[in-house]
C-alpha cells in the first residue's frame, strides 16, 4: 500500500513529540547534576552538629539546694562522657554579690562533683533581671545523619559518568547513628599508653630464648579445670 508523503511530517511530529515524552519519563542523570564528588564515596561524609548541653540554676542566698547539687552533679557525669573541652558558668552581669557568690558556689559544686577546676571558666552575660538564673554547661557535638532518598535521579542515565545522587548515604546514615561519641569523627582518639612492664617480661624472656606468650589454659600439661560458681 502506498501513502502519500503529505503524512510524513504527522508521523514526523508524533516521533518527535513521543520522544520528548519519553525522555521526560526518564528524569534527570542519576547524578543530579551539580558540582561531582571528588570521588564517588565523597559525596557524603560523616559531618558533626554542634549543640549545647546547659541547665539553669535559681540564686539562692543561702546557696545551693539539694536538687541544684543533684543536678550539677548529672551535668559533671554527662561532661565527662561528651568529653568536651570546658564547663562554662554563666553568672548574669551586674555586679550583685548575691549572684556573684551564687556563681562561685555553682563552680565549687561543679568540683565537688568530679569536674577538673582547671577546666571550669567563670563568665557573665546580659540578662534582663539582676537576679536571672545562673547558667552553667559546655558545648556537645552530635553525629549529622543525612536524610536519603529525598531526591532521585534515572540510574539508567550515566552518560555523566558520575556517581548516583544516594551513593553512600544509607553508610554514612547508618555510621552516624551508631557512633557512641561523635567527637571521634573529628578527630581519632589518643593511643593508650603501652605497658612498659609487660613489654620488659617479654624482651627479657626473648633474650633468654625462653617462650614469650603467656600460657593458656588447656594448652598445657598441667592445665585445671577451674572450680564451678555455685
Amino acid at each position: 500500500m502506498i501513502r502519500s508523503s503529505k503524512s510524513l511530517p504527522a508521523v514526523s511530529s508524533a516521533l518527535a513529540l513521543g520522544g520528548l515524552l519519553l525522555s521526560g519519563c526518564m528524569g534527570g542523570p542519576a547524578s543530579l547534576g551539580g558540582e561531582p564528588p571528588l570521588t564517588p564515596t565523597s559525596r557524603y561524609s560523616l559531618q558533626v552538629e554542634p549543640g549545647l548541653d546547659r541547665i539553669a540554676l535559681a540564686v539562692h542566698e543561702t546557696g545551693l539546694s539539694a536538687n541544684q547539687q543533684a543536678a550539677l552533679n548529672d551535668l559533671v557525669s554527662r561532661f565527662a562522657i561528651e568529653g568536651a573541652s570546658a564547663l562554662v558558668v554563666e553568672a548574669p552581669a551586674g555586679g550583685d554579690p548575691v549572684v556573684n557568690q551564687a556563681a562561685w558556689n555553682v563552680k565549687a559544686g561543679l568540683v565537688a562533683a568530679g569536674a577538673p577546676e582547671h577546666l571550669i571558666r567563670v563568665v557573665s552575660y546580659a540578662a534582663p533581671d539582676p537576679r536571672a538564673p545562673i547558667l552553667a554547661g559546655f558545648e556537645t557535638l552530635r553525629a549529622a545523619v543525612p536524610q536519603c532518598g529525598t531526591e532521585w535521579g534515572s540510574l539508567t542515565r550515566t552518560g555523566d559518568n558520575q556517581s548516583a545522587s544516594n551513593f553512600g548515604c544509607a553508610v554514612n546514615a547508618n555510621l552516624a547513628a551508631q557512633i557512641a561519641n561523635p567527637r571521634d569523627i573529628v578527630s581519632p582518639r589518643a593511643m593508650t599508653p603501652a605497658d612498659a612492664q609487660r613489654r620488659a617480661v617479654v624482651f627479657d624472656k626473648y633474650a633468654k630464648g625462653e617462650q614469650t606468650a603467656a600460657a593458656r589454659e588447656g594448652l598445657i600439661s598441667d592445665a585445671r579445670t577451674s572450680s564451678a560458681v555455685d
